[in-house]
């Protein structure tokens, strides 16, 4: 009824041991015909093509490394120049927009106190002019701004 221990034990490793292993179900294994090959040198002319071929991929490859370097540098500064670029001309902007606000309510503050519609005329004709000297100045500014970046931008391709 009850089996002994040393049995009991037996069926168990057995079963540990065959649930590993393969199992064999009546299909034939195949295997790599063993062929001797000659021992066979292989030509000189061969070895000095293979060699030059090798030399030639690795000296091609060395080539390749330096260029894709200098066209990553080239990009950073490329990048580099043209962030700093652009975030000083959007400080330009806000300046020309703080500068264009400022006029436009000091211009209303003063239609405030116009008393007449010859004043009014004269206050309006000065305030054309000046904006209008205001905004050329500010155009004149940011074509200044954007061609030193352009030439900036010139020099640091340059400078490899």
């Amino acid at each position: 009824m009850t089996e002994p221990a040393a049995t009991i034990k037996a069926k168990t490793a057995k079963q540990a041991a065959s649930s590993f292993a393969i199992p064999d179900y009546g299909i034939p294994i195949f295997e790599m015909p063993k062929i001797g090959l000659p021992n066979m040198e292989m030509p000189e002319a061969f070895r000095e093509m293979a060699e030059k071929g090798v030399a030639h991929a690795m000296d091609t490859n060395a080539k390749a490394k330096a260029a894709s370097e200098a066209a990553a540098d080239l990009l950073e500064r490329t990048f580099t120049t043209v962030a700093k670029g652009a975030a000083n001309y959007n400080l330009k902007i806000i300046e020309i927009a703080r500068t264009n606000t400022r006029a436009a309510f000091d211009y209303a503050h003063e239609l405030l106190g116009v008393k007449s519609a010859s004043e009014l005329i004269e206050l309006s004709t000065a305030q054309m002019r000046k904006q209008f000297d205001i905004v050329s100045a500010q155009n004149k500014a940011l074509c200044t701004l954007a061609y030193e970046m352009a030439a900036e931008d010139l020099i640091s391709r340059g400078s490899r």
